[in-house]
């Protein structure tokens, strides 16, 4: 098993493509609207992991269209599979988003938006930092 907390930037730059090295290492953002953004909304059931180590974070069942650009969910698989740091970054406190097994950037989590979903949360996630995993033929 790999123990990504020791993995140095040269190592993520030989696992990572460079636009997912910027987003997940560097804590980019990808342009909103891009084609992995309109993959993501005609994604089926399944499970969306990371891309840098492949822990799962989402689940389909909880994704939804906010328009905003970027995959949105209402919540993470489970809670252990994120963790969450103030960002004062943009001049305007935010919530980031990170992988909580490898660390990477996913995009920030906002509330109050008037979303109708059960937690009234958005997690606006990058496309770049998400693999799909689709459900086994014959799975619900």
């Amino acid at each position: 098993m790999t123990d990504f907390s020791s993995l140095t930037d040269a190592d993520w730059r030989e696992r990572l493509s460079s636009d997912e090295f910027h987003v997940l290492r560097e804590a980019g953002t990808d342009r909103p609207f891009g084609s992995a953004y309109d993959e993501f909304k005609k994604d089926g059931g399944g499970t969306y992991v990371c891309t840098g180590c492949g822990h799962t974070l989402f689940e389909s069942t909880t994704k939804f269209d906010a328009r905003c650009g970027w995959p949105a969910f209402y919540d993470p698989a489970t809670q252990e599979a994120i963790t969450t740091i103030r960002d004062d970054s943009m001049g305007m406190p935010r919530v980031e988003v990170v992988c909580a097994h490898c660390q990477g950037h996913l995009g920030h989590v906002f509330e109050g938006e008037g979303f109708d979903t059960p937690t009234d949360q958005r997690y606006c996630i990058n496309a770049t930092s998400l693999r799909f995993i689709p459900d086994q033929a014959g799975d619900a």
